[in-house]
């Protein structure tokens, strides 16, 4: 693990022995190294989901891509804004933003699948400095576009970072305490509420799409400043130390022997709770002040809310039965569907309540299963549990992008 500062020294004897190994740190330098890295996964979990958040929060942007003098993205301050479709009774763009999702996601899932294939071959340093860099490339990219073709590859650059990031640094948890579990979760669920709080609340104060973007810069840099500055050598902590975070990061995920299974370790997995972003898209209202994108922009934001508050609740409430917060999530999918199709809610803000508490849901299935697979899977094991857990809840993430285009499109030719 280059990234980390310090490193693991033995010295041998003239015979050839290892000597003593060096002292345990005093107390308070334990304590300081955990504080560091504590918070060094709490920004490592903002800072690499912070970008695949703002595509989400700047879908119904990108897709509409209105566009003023100066390259700016115009933000319509309108209450009551025109339909693309004038037969439909909704107001909807010409493409669903599942279309966004789907590049938000699908490059993330095509690492996550060939991952264990080679991506051992590549130590952590060099992973951690690609995703950042792909990170401040999608921010560039989609704020300088001309074409929606143009922002949706920012966007995909995004999901590279995403994906690269998440991959690398669950893995890295392994040599470290597992309370870190729980603090990259939380950072996971701060990047959701930061990401779309700061994209909601610059593009409200007047700054257009594009300049709200390039302020987002900083967010890349501070990834690679944790890393490589804030995080310590795992020797602390780990017996193995940094040698073998970085021998095992060359190790094939895949072997030759079958692992040991236990009970919850992977058939408790849950869908991560952005499967549900796509349906948010069509529940708009027109008895309302707030602009359509302005109206996607609070959903984005309320979701998040939920998402980091639950994410951050594993010291308060611990749950082994992920599965059934999944079906909570499949129960609010049918009735906020069934709202579209039948328009029976009167008021924005129960929406507001509902997705509030879908992301309740979400970061919840998110914080525990990782949090039950660090607990029942053994030590020589835990690293590719963790790698291995992040495919199941990106397909299906990309699963209902998919199922959201043609529904998107029916919906849209209702009259």
């Amino acid at each position: 693990m280059g990234g980390c500062a310090g490193s693991r020294r033995r010295f041998s004897d003239s015979e050839g022995e290892e000597t003593v190994p060096e002292p345990r740190l005093p107390l308070l330098d334990h304590q300081g190294a955990h504080w560091k890295n504590a918070v060094g996964f709490w920004l490592l979990g903002l800072c690499n989901n912070f970008s695949y958040v703002v595509m989400l929060s700047a879908a119904h942007d990108i897709l509409s891509h209105k566009r003023t003098s100066g390259n700016q993205s115009h933000v319509d301050p309108g209450p009551t804004p025109m339909p693309h479709n004038s037969s439909s009774r909704f107001d909807c763009n010409s493409v669903s933003t599942a279309a966004v999702l789907l590049a938000d996601i699908l490059p993330t899932l095509v690492i996550k699948l060939l991952a264990p294939l080679g991506l051992h071959l590549l130590p952590y340093s060099p992973r951690v400095l690609v995703s950042g860099i792909c990170a401040a490339g999608s921010f560039v990219l989609v704020a300088f576009s001309h074409s929606v073709g143009t922002s949706l590859c920012g966007v995909v650059f995004a999901s590279i970072s995403s994906g690269l990031g998440e991959v690398t640094f669950l893995s890295l948890t392994a040599f470290y305490p597992r309370a870190v579990i729980s603090w990259w979760s939380s950072g996971t669920g701060g990047a959701g509420l930061l990401g779309a709080l700061s994209y909601l609340g610059l593009t409200q104060a007047g700054l257009s799409p594009q300049q709200t973007l390039l302020s987002m810069l900083g967010i890349p840099a501070l990834l690679l400043a944790s890393y490589f500055l804030l995080l310590t050598s795992p020797e602390a902590q780990d017996p193995g130390g940094e040698e073998e975070a970085e021998s095992a990061a060359r190790q094939p995920l895949i072997r030759t022997e079958a692992p040991e299974s236990k009970p919850g370790s992977s058939s408790s997995l849950s869908l991560r709770e952005r499967w549900t972003v796509f349906k948010f898209e069509l529940l708009f209202f027109r008895n309302t002040s707030l602009s359509h994108a302005q109206q996607y922009r609070w959903y984005q934001m309320l979701y998040q809310a939920g998402v980091f508050a639950s994410r951050s609740s594993l010291r308060c409430c611990r749950i082994r039965f992920t599965w059934a917060l999944a079906l909570l999530q499949c129960l609010n999918l049918v009735f906020l569907l069934a709202d579209v199709w039948f328009g029976f809610l009167p008021s924005i803000y129960l929406v507001f309540l509902i997705i509030l508490y879908e992301g309740l849901l979400g970061g919840a299935a998110y914080v525990n299963t990782f949090h039950n697979i660090a607990l029942e899977t053994s030590d020589e094991h835990r690293e590719f549990a963790m790698a291995a857990t992040c495919i199941s809840d990106t397909l299906g993430i990309s699963l209902s992008g998919l199922l959201a285009l043609p529904l998107h499109d029916f919906l849209c030719q209702l009259s």
